[in-house]
């Protein structure tokens, strides 16, 4: 007698889960954003007594945060153009290498030119990992996640402007503006060995796919992306690197640190809300931070004797500004497609020239028309960057993002 066995139930297989976020490469990456931005900033906080030890002015010594600039600006593009074949994990380790010698020599150094030389070496590393930090993000999540990848490896600039250079500063004053910097070495250590074992390696560009900027230029929406960045970046300059300036000329001098922690607490809110739409709403998210910050503008512009009102224009400056380097490079990629790589170095290279020139011609402004210019420029800057956006809706800040990248 034969037996018949029923036959099993077909089980169909389960969908794999969709690929997450790999927070503990991001959050290094974030940690590499934090220590590029803290070092070009940190001197702003230590001026008096570097000065005194370098044996040099205020003026002078303050050019240490401006060759960083320009070491950045110079090297950018040459320097990408140059490594694009590099695996991309012993890209970022060398950058990271280059942080940690620069702060060590600017730490023990007690002659100004070698200082400004280990602070030129510094703005190199910086232009090497700023072009190099959006893309990798980028590469280590999921299309639909990209964004926010890149959101949260941007969310070290403002924790290094609210957080880290009070802290540094604090630091400067309780043991030496020698000790800061020697901070800066241990952390950019430790975040080697961090990079090390939690980032994955990504393959450089073959020979043929890398992209000339002249090429990349040639890209439709490129061009907007670079004009609104900086347009952008140059009027926030103008009226951040002289904040202290118009705090003092509101009678608000002593509270420049406070007011400081308000516009880094808005910027990580920025951030916040910037990563969790930007898949989506890229264009409107642009749009909008352009008109928080030309609103922040028009409170500090009207005359007032209310540090409440400036409370919330610093508020609302921050919350639209805080997404802004996310928005940007996110854009400056979509537009790019192949020419990512060449797009981001130009940006960085625009980036940090626009921060120069916010510096020289916030320092003419305030020579010809007082510090109650500053708000004014500011909105005057950002019609262009309202008109561009506004414009550039097929390529550039498109009304839907390519499915390609989220």
């Amino acid at each position: 007698m034969r037996t018949h066995t029923a036959p099993r139930a077909v089980v169909p297989d389960r969908p794999a889960p969709a690929p997450g976020l790999p927070m503990a490469a991001l959050l290094a990456l974030a940690t590499a954003v934090f220590l590029t931005s803290l070092t070009e900033t940190l001197p702003a906080g230590l001026l008096p007594a570097m000065s005194e030890d370098l044996g040099v002015g205020e003026s002078a010594t303050g050019q240490t945060i401006t060759v960083y600039a320009v070491g950045t600006a110079l090297t950018a593009i040459p320097l990408t153009a140059a490594t694009a074949g590099w695996r991309r994990k012993r890209l970022l380790l060398a950058a990271m290498a280059g942080f940690a010698v620069a702060n060590t020599v600017t730490a023990v150094s007690v002659s100004y030119p070698l200082t400004m030389a280990a602070r030129f070496l510094a703005g190199v590393a910086a232009g090497l990992a700023w072009a190099l930090l959006a893309g990798y993000a980028r590469r280590l999540a999921p299309a639909h996640l990209q964004g926010r990848a890149i959101a949260i490896a941007m969310a070290g600039i403002p924790v290094a402007l609210s957080l880290g250079v009070p802290a540094g500063t604090f630091l400067g004053k309780a043991l030496s503006w020698q000790a800061a910097f020697w901070l800066m070495t241990a952390l950019t250590l430790a975040l080697l060995g961090w990079i090390a074992a939690t980032v994955p390696d990504h393959p450089g560009q073959r020979p043929a796919a890398r992209a000339s900027m002249l090429r990349a230029l040639r890209v439709p929406g490129v061009t907007p992306v670079l004009f609104v960045t900086l347009v952008f970046v140059l009027a926030h300059t103008i009226l951040y690197a002289y904040v202290a300036t118009f705090l003092d000329h509101v009678g608000m001098a002593g509270s420049t640190d406070l007011v400081l922690l308000v516009f880094g607490g808005a910027s990580l809110a920025g951030i916040g809300i910037t990563g969790a739409h930007i898949h989506r709403r890229l264009r409107a998210l642009t749009l909008g931070s352009a008109l928080l910050v030309a609103g922040a503008a028009a409170l500090l512009a009207v005359p007032a004797d209310s540090p409440a009102l400036v409370y919330l224009a610093v508020a609302l400056w921050g919350l639209g500004w805080g997404g802004v380097p996310t928005l940007l490079q996110t854009a400056a990629g979509d537009a790019a497609g192949d020419s990512a790589d060449a797009a981001q170095a130009m940006l960085v290279t625009l980036w940090n020239a626009a921060m120069a020139g916010g510096g020289v011609a916030g320092g003419l402004l305030l020579d010809r028309f007082g510090a109650v210019s500053f708000p004014w420029s500011l909105l005057a800057l950002l019609v262009p960057v309202l008109f561009v956006v506004g414009t550039a809706r097929t390529h550039g800040f498109p009304a839907r993002r390519p499915t390609t990248t989220g």
